[in-house]
């Protein structure tokens, strides 16, 4: 049977920031993953020569944990424009970020999107949260979003045209009952950020971390059966046995290796893929819908900001849901390509499907009632990691990742 110090099931991002920092300290560890390659949620297709990321994703970079341990310069790290474009009244609006272009800010403040003391009041609360730390921030008594900005004073018209569908798109759910807290952090990130993607697909960020550890310390498609006490018994009927474990899959998975009996609950969305032969868009921002009859919640040309995505003469569409539908894949994909012929005319029905990812374990949900911060310690040989022990994001996975190595290294087993 083979022994390790440090034994890591899953190579998604926590798994892989936890095997970074126990290399930065010396400390020998295997890391156990049951897919092909490292990733977990963080995962990129390469269809026809298109760049498919697994539901749309993007990456802020003034994310305080990725900032540590990632290399931007080697990600190629291409950017939106600041800002959105908002689709109300079956028009678009352009709402330019007046912090990233000043020279816009007067056309900014008079647009359509809110009223001007809407406007003023995102430059408030983006000065609150300047000075802000994480932890000041997920410390004060959380409501949800969308009550937190009715008492913040945003008018309905700027929370229904705005914030639903932005935030709905990054919680992945419109009615915006995500905790108040995580909403200031990611405004803060957005507000400080740019919002970007590798110019190789998203998962370039998890392929960087796997690429910095030691030769052989990462074995994919191994798929784990139990863990028995510090024993991991993996599907080939293989043993290993770890000094210290670390189950670092999602809230599911977890839950079903340590035997927890909860039921996890997750924000759902779909995504669909489709190739043109140009791009609907004249700038390099995200489209958001703030009409409610329909089914798109955003859409983006992610090969407008990276053209890799995209073999050359072609556009790559990504348009995401996050609305509760029963509708079948086929059915799916023809109704929102009605709607899209409705924005851009008749040229969509040249648009080609390329591939729809229906993920209904997207995020974990994270309603005003969840802790920010959870025992990451099992027992006193097993820790947990994921973004669902701290708050949904690619920057909670890195933290909780980082916690338990820190932790591991501190026991001293």
């Amino acid at each position: 049977m083979e022994s390790y110090p440090v034994v890591i099931i899953g190579a998604g991002v926590a798994g892989l920031t936890c095997a970074h920092y126990l290399h930065k300290k010396q400390i020998p560890f295997i890391l156990i993953e049951s897919s092909a390659d490292v990733g977990g949620r963080i995962w990129t297709d390469k269809i026809d020569g298109f760049l498919l990321d697994k539901g749309f994703q993007v990456f802020l970079t003034s994310y305080p944990e990725a900032k540590h341990i990632l290399n931007y310069d080697s990600l190629d790290l291409k950017a939106f424009r600041s800002g959105a474009i908002i689709r109300q009244n079956k028009r678009f609006v352009k709402l330019v970020n007046p912090l990233k272009e000043p020279f816009l800010a007067f056309s900014a403040l008079f647009s359509p999107v809110g009223s001007l003391p809407d406007k003023f009041r995102i430059l408030q609360l983006t000065q609150e949260l300047k000075d802000l730390q994480e932890d000041e921030i997920f410390a004060q008594k959380a409501t949800s979003t969308l009550d937190f900005l009715k008492s913040y004073g945003w008018s309905e018209k700027m929370i229904d045209s705005f914030f639903k569908p932005f935030f709905g798109g990054v919680f992945l759910e419109r009615e915006l009952n995500t905790s108040s807290n995580f909403f200031r952090f990611v405004f803060k990130q957005f507000a400080a950020s740019d919002a970007v993607l590798p110019a190789g697909g998203i998962q370039e960020i998890p392929r960087q971390l796997a690429a910095s550890l030691p030769a052989n310390s990462i074995r994919t498609n191994t798929p784990v059966k139990h863990i028995n006490g510090s024993t991991v018994e993996l599907i080939s009927g293989e043993q290993i046995q770890a000094r210290n474990l670390v189950v670092a899959v999602d809230e599911l998975a977890s839950a079903g290796l340590l035997g927890n009996k909860i039921q996890p609950v997750f924000n759902a969305t779909s995504c669909i893929y489709f190739s043109a032969n140009r791009s609907p868009l004249d700038t390099d921002m995200l489209v958001i819908n703030s009409e409610e009859q329909g089914l798109i919640n955003n859409l983006c040309v992610p090969s407008d900001i990276a053209p890799a995505y995209a073999p050359s003469g072609k556009a790559l569409i990504s348009v995401s849901i996050v609305k509760k539908h029963s509708f079948t894949e086929a059915q799916l994909v023809e109704k929102v390509k009605e709607e899209l012929v409705a924005w851009y005319g008749n040229e969509v029905l040249s648009w080609q499907h390329l591939k729809t990812y229906s993920l209904p374990q997207a995020l974990p949900a994270f309603p005003a009632s969840e802790p920010a911060k959870k025992n990451l310690k099992w027992n006193d040989t097993t820790f947990i990691c994921g973004d669902y022990m701290a708050y949904p994001s690619l920057n909670g996975a890195m933290a909780t990742g980082r916690q338990v190595a820190e932790s591991i290294a501190a026991s001293g087993r």
